[in-house]
């Protein structure tokens, strides 16, 4: 029988995917997930996730353009790749043009670790600063959350097992 396809860590290096694929094939992969990340947040709700996110973006992006609307939504869909969205819209009211950021993070987020949480709301407040995912994004990434990529992964990892074997936590 051969290895389930890892779309999630598809452009990670063979050895990666091969250690994710015998703890999968163990029925261990949920341990190593609850050993490292033992505990979920408590953000459940949009109020909750846009003063966490607020909080984030005066720590580490002060200056940068405010956000209108935070929140978890249940129309985003991991499988094509979409963990939370920014986007960027802008508006002629009168003379004015406004511009607006808007952050929506999926709700199958609510229940994760604040790791894999925070991983995805800096990444999304990144967007503000830088539209693309180049060398300047992630360094931004890497400002905000140091562990940015090892988290990238883990979470990646999280969402094979709820792909193919069902919930974590």
């Amino acid at each position: 029988m051969s290895a389930p396809k890892l779309i999630y860590l598809a452009h990670y290096p063979q050895h990666l995917q091969s250690s994710i694929n015998h703890l999968l094939a163990q029925d261990k992969l949920a341990d190593y997930l609850r050993n490292k990340y033992p505990n979920t947040h408590q953000i459940n709700s949009d109020s909750a996730l846009r003063d966490y996110t607020l909080a984030l973006k005066n720590q580490y992006l002060k200056q940068s353009s405010p956000l209108s609307q935070v929140k978890f939504d249940n129309k985003i869909h991991v499988v094509n790749n979409a963990l939370g969205l920014h986007t960027y819209k802008k508006q002629i009211q009168g003379n004015k043009l406004k511009s607006k950021n808007e952050i929506k993070i999926s709700s199958t987020f609510k229940n994760v670790p604040e790791a894999f949480l925070n991983m995805i709301v800096v990444h999304e407040l990144a967007h503000i600063k830088e539209k693309e995912h180049n060398k300047a994004f992630y360094k931004l990434c890497e400002y905000m959350q140091p562990d940015y990529h090892q988290l990238e992964f883990d979470m990646r990892v999280y969402l094979t097992h709820l792909e193919q074997v069902g919930e974590v936590y």
